[in-house]
């Protein structure tokens, strides 16, 4: 039977002070050290005793003072996050799941948002991070420009970069996370080939991030593969304005039939391109299909709703904790997280001409 002694919060501190360690192993009736192994979680402690201490813990409302522990252990449990802005989907929803794992960790972290996307203000934002004492940092800036800063970093400490950066120079000292975004645009086209469409236009991603890069090489391949006609419209940014820009380029290709199905990029883009469309009169899928990548909450409940690539954000950040925290013992081969294919009402075969 496990026994404490009860006593309210404050009582018989001066000036009701914060409860120490000392208080605890007090309370526990233990040594300060052997309070320090329990919220270790070393192994050589009894497992009534255990009990003991994490009661004395609950009842005095004893919170481990974070400075104490770094200045003991060499540790800040905290982790460093370099990321892009918030308007973009993907780095913001991977930013949230690291969030959730490293909380489920009991690791903090700091987020450090770049405002201008090159190697100088990735190097500087680094340095930030690496002088706050971060325990390891996980880059969510999937720019190439961004990741060129590894290549002349001199890190001391742990880093992961989530970036679909396929060909890794030897002397970069990252471990990769990353969803294989080439495989999910080459399950988007194959899904459109397997229904009939051969001309299937591609409204590809901004220049300079791996993610667009990658996924503009996995609608490629499909079309050469299949020998099919190659049709690119780039977009100008991710956002919903730069889809509906290009597909008011598409209509006339749509109506005579030389377009008969779009693979967007991503969402935002595709429900431009759904707009687009609406506006000329053109009905989507009877008269050309339209498939994203992300899966959006919302393109479950676009009109018609929105076949898509759901990309695991979730894994991915559980993924990247990990790499971070066991890296050092693994191999550097990147982690590669598998996308799924959500077929909704936007594809259907082509209509007969």
């Amino acid at each position: 039977m496990t026994v404490v002694n009860i006593a309210q919060p404050g009582e018989g501190r001066p000036g009701n002070r914060p409860p120490s360690m000392a208080d605890v192993a007090a309370m526990a009736g233990v040594s300060h050290q052997t309070v320090s192994r329990v919220l270790n979680d070393h192994p050589n402690v009894r497992e009534g005793t255990r009990d003991q201490v994490m009661e004395a813990i609950r009842q005095l409302g004893y919170r481990r003072n974070r400075a104490a522990r770094a200045l003991a252990t060499s540790h800040s449990s905290t982790i460093g996050i370099l990321t892009v802005g918030s308007e973009f989907f993907g780095p913001q929803s991977t930013v949230l799941a690291i969030e959730a794992a490293a909380r489920a960790q009991g690791y903090f972290v700091t987020v450090t948002a770049l405002d201008r996307y090159d190697a100088h203000s990735a190097s500087e934002a680094l340095s930030h991070l690496v002088d706050q004492g971060v325990d390891g940092v996980v880059m969510v800036a999937p720019f190439e420009k961004v990741i060129d800063a590894l290549d002349d970093a001199a890190l001391t400490i742990p880093v992961v970069v989530v970036a679909a950066r396929t060909q890794v120079p030897a002397a970069d000292p990252a471990h990769y996370v990353y969803i294989d975004q080439r495989e999910g645009a080459r399950m988007a086209t194959g899904h459109l080939l397997a229904l009939g469409h051969r001309k299937i236009a591609h409204i590809s991603g901004p220049s300079g991030w791996f993610d667009a890069t990658e996924r503009q090489i996995g609608w490629q391949e499909k079309m050469l593969e299949a020998k099919a006609p190659v049709i690119e419209v780039p977009a100008e940014s991710w956002l919903a304005p730069s889809g509906y820009e290009a597909g008011k380029r598409l209509v006339d290709s749509v109506r005579a039939g030389e377009v008969t199905a779009v693979f967007a990029a991503n969402d935002y883009l595709a429900t431009g391109v759904l707009r687009a469309f609406w506006e000329a009169g053109l009905e989507v899928p009877n008269d050309v299909s339209v498939v994203g990548f992300d899966d959006l909450q919302i393109s479950n409940f676009l009109i018609p709703s929105l076949t898509t690539v759901r990309q695991p954000f979730r894994d991915v950040g559980h993924a990247a904790l990990t790499e971070l925290l066991e890296g050092a013992m693994a191999d550097k081969a990147p982690k590669v997280i598998a996308p799924t294919l959500v077929i909704r009402a936007s594809t259907a075969p082509p209509k007969p001409r």
